[in-house]
């Protein structure tokens, strides 16, 4: 009794009036044909010529519009863009008969066509980009078009655009966070050549130091040079003097300016011949585990601000989609100074996003308090839903905890096989970060993703050769539990 209304079922609501209300063909032809335009746009396909909406010769020529501007693929997974698109379409199609008498037929459909290109050729600028991010962090079938806009254009998404560009810099990381948690197998590796003859023995190994004269290392005393970047300061004090600077030119054309001697030690371990072979023991490596849920621990102190920031806020990108791929738990736990903390999960969807662009509008401010953000991880663990996450830790490290936090973290490490993954921002390993951290993976070029008015210079040049300082250097300052946990 309601045909051909019944039909209008099918249809959100948002389509209701203009596939109502266009003037093009026979209505029940029309809102049928509507439906299977939209069902082949959410599955990012171009609809077939023989849905022509009742208006097979001005159909055509906006089909092949939204077909060349690549329209199908961008509405893939967006119901929300699929819904924009298919009311545009039908509002250019009503437009024919405005246009005419003065306009025939033909020139009027030429021109909404062309009317119809123009609109979304500008629209689309950029927007290829977005929902690419977009349909990777979360499921929006939910999303009104208004409020897909609406994010599109806030400052903290434009934050997630440039943290995701910076992502792109950075696959070892990305890589990282994709294996993060202890809920599924890791792929098996095929097996390495073996040299030794003999795979039941093992032999020892034995230190090899090699000596590096004039490399970056440990300073071993003055000498003569013609080196500017190792030069003594009673050498550049001459360059301020009227007379001083002759003399300093004439030892530097010489090489006689007193410049620092370095020396580079590398440590190489190799098969001792001279050692008697061991027995290898019976117990194998157990498999390695990796893709399970996520606690993703960021500091936002001020220390962070700048290249860090930039870092740490794609950390969260790359957590939040690897969370979405697999259909893993993500929560994020951001620490600043006491008492500054924010703890959310990043779910699925719109409730996850606008998390998400939280973070990514925060300025990074504020001490720096990782007590509070590892004790509330150590509770997670003991959870079921979080019993089989790995915690990240995003820092510079200049944090510290108590010896009963770091008591309870050793527990957790125990009883529920907890693995603690550090990304350093900075240029050294801290007492703290050693403490908290199983393994550390150093951005060592992390100054390059600092913007040009932060400094940034896009080169990422490391004034240090290795994260370890303290470890080299100071090796009796490490406390029993940050030697234990240190990495060369």
């Amino acid at each position: 009794m309601d045909a051909p209304y019944d039909r209008l079922e099918a249809l959100p609501r948002t389509l209701w009036l203009p596939a109502l209300i266009t003037s093009a063909g026979e209505r029940g032809q029309r809102l049928e044909h509507t439906a299977a335009w939209l069902a082949a746009l959410q599955a990012g396909e171009l609809p077939d010529a023989a849905l022509h909406l009742g208006d097979a010769p001005a159909t055509a020529p906006l089909r092949e519009a939204v077909g060349a501007l690549g329209l199908p693929a961008l509405c893939r997974g967006v119901p929300a863009l699929a819904e924009q698109v298919l009311r545009t379409l039908l509002w250019h199609l009503d437009r024919i008969v405005d246009l005419q008498p003065r306009l025939d037929r033909t020139q009027a459909i030429e021109q909404v066509r062309d009317e119809f290109h123009a609109a979304w050729e500008e629209r689309r600028h950029g927007l290829d980009e977005d929902l690419a991010l977009l349909q990777g962090l979360g499921d929006f079938a939910n999303l009104t078009w208004d409020a897909l806009q609406g994010r599109l254009n806030t400052r903290p998404w434009q934050a997630a655009r440039r943290a995701a560009d910076w992502l792109r810099q950075l696959p070892e990381l990305a890589a990282l966070i994709r294996r993060l948690g202890r809920a599924e197998h890791a792929p098996a590796e095929p097996p390495a050549p073996r040299a030794d003859p003999a795979p039941d023995r093992r032999r020892p190994l034995r230190a090899v130091e090699t000596r590096l004269p004039d490399a970056p290392g440990e300073v071993t005393g003055v000498h003569f040079s013609s080196r500017l970047d190792r030069m003594l300061p009673s050498e550049a004090v001459l360059l301020r003097h009227p007379v001083g600077a002759r003399l300093w030119r004439a030892r530097q054309a010489e090489g006689r300016l007193l410049a620092w001697e370095t020396e580079a030690v590398l440590t190489d371990w190799r098969p001792d011949p001279q050692a008697r072979p061991a027995a290898a023991g019976a117990d194998r490596t157990p498999e390695p585990l990796d893709r399970g849920p996520i606690l993703l621990c960021l500091d936002t102190s001020g220390s962070m601000r700048g290249a860090p920031e930039h870092i740490a806020k794609a950390v969260a990108i790359a957590a939040l989609r690897a969370a979405h791929e697999s259909g893993r738990g993500c929560r994020l736990i951001a620490f600043g100074g006491p008492g500054e903390v924010i703890e959310r999960d990043l779910a699925r969807g719109a409730a996850g996003l606008d998390t998400l662009l939280e973070l990514m509008g925060q300025a990074f401010d504020g001490g720096t308090d990782l007590q509070t953000p590892i004790e509330r991880a150590i509770a997670a663990v003991h959870d079921a839903r979080w019993r089989s996450a790995d915690l990240l830790v995003v820092s510079d490290g200049e944090f510290g905890c108590r010896a009963e936090t770091l008591d309870r973290l050793d527990e957790a490490r125990e009883r529920h096989g907890l693995r603690v993954q550090g990304v350093l921002v900075g240029d050294r390993e801290t007492m703290g970060l050693l403490e908290v951290c199983d393994a550390i993976h150093w951005v060592r070029d992390w100054r390059r993703y600092a913007d040009a008015a932060e400094g940034g210079d896009q080169r990422g040049h490391s004034p240090v050769h290795s994260k370890s300082l303290t470890a080299l250097y100071f090796p009796n300052a490490l406390s029993a539990r940050a030697a234990r946990h240190a990495t060369s």
